[in-house]
């Protein structure tokens, strides 16, 4: 977003290829390809996501270079590498983390989704998409055992949208 130019429009056209598809069926395909696991599913979650955060940071990055001073900044002699390290970048981290927060909870629900069908964590491994998924023929005869795993699910997903909504409305950024 700093530098602009031929660079900046094939990746952000190659980020936007990656935003055409189903965030799940991505990373189902993903997974298939890289193989069954927790580490092949959050790879798979991160290169999913990446493209929302990429789109964030760059927007704040074209919105903080035309800030003056960046401009002074630049009328002083400072560097790029200056310039992006002292000016840019503490100005463009702050919608990061709100977007990041707010991440969470997706990442959260498809990590269990991958689980839940058998791609995420293996048994013995303890995961609350793998523990429903084991589970879901017993949903009558013992609700508990799905129920418990969904609801720290719900729960953890709930806080992080909560926590994100915090960070929202405390750096009046726009909803």
């Amino acid at each position: 977003g700093y530098a602009g130019g031929w660079v900046d429009i094939v990746i952000m056209r190659f980020l936007d290829v990656l935003m055409a598809f189903p965030s799940l069926l991505l990373a189902i395909t993903i997974v298939s390809v890289l193989g069954r696991g927790l580490q092949n599913a959050l790879v798979a979650i991160a290169i999913v996501s990446s493209p929302v955060y990429a789109r964030v940071v760059r927007a704040a990055v074209l919105s903080v270079k035309e800030n003056l001073s960046v401009s002074a900044s630049r009328a002083l002699g400072g560097g790029h590498i200056h310039i992006l390290f002292s000016r840019i970048l503490p100005n463009a981290i702050p919608p990061l983390i709100v977007s990041a927060t707010l991440g969470i909870g997706s990442a959260i629900l498809e990590a269990a989704a991958l689980s839940f069908l058998g791609l995420g964590a293996q048994q013995p491994t303890p995961e609350w998409g793998t523990m429903i998924g084991t589970e879901r023929n017993q949903v009558f005869t013992a609700p508990h055992l799905v129920f418990y795993p969904g609801s720290a699910i719900m729960c953890t997903v709930l806080a992080f949208n909560l926590l994100g909504r915090e960070l929202t409305v405390s750096h009046d950024l726009p909803e």
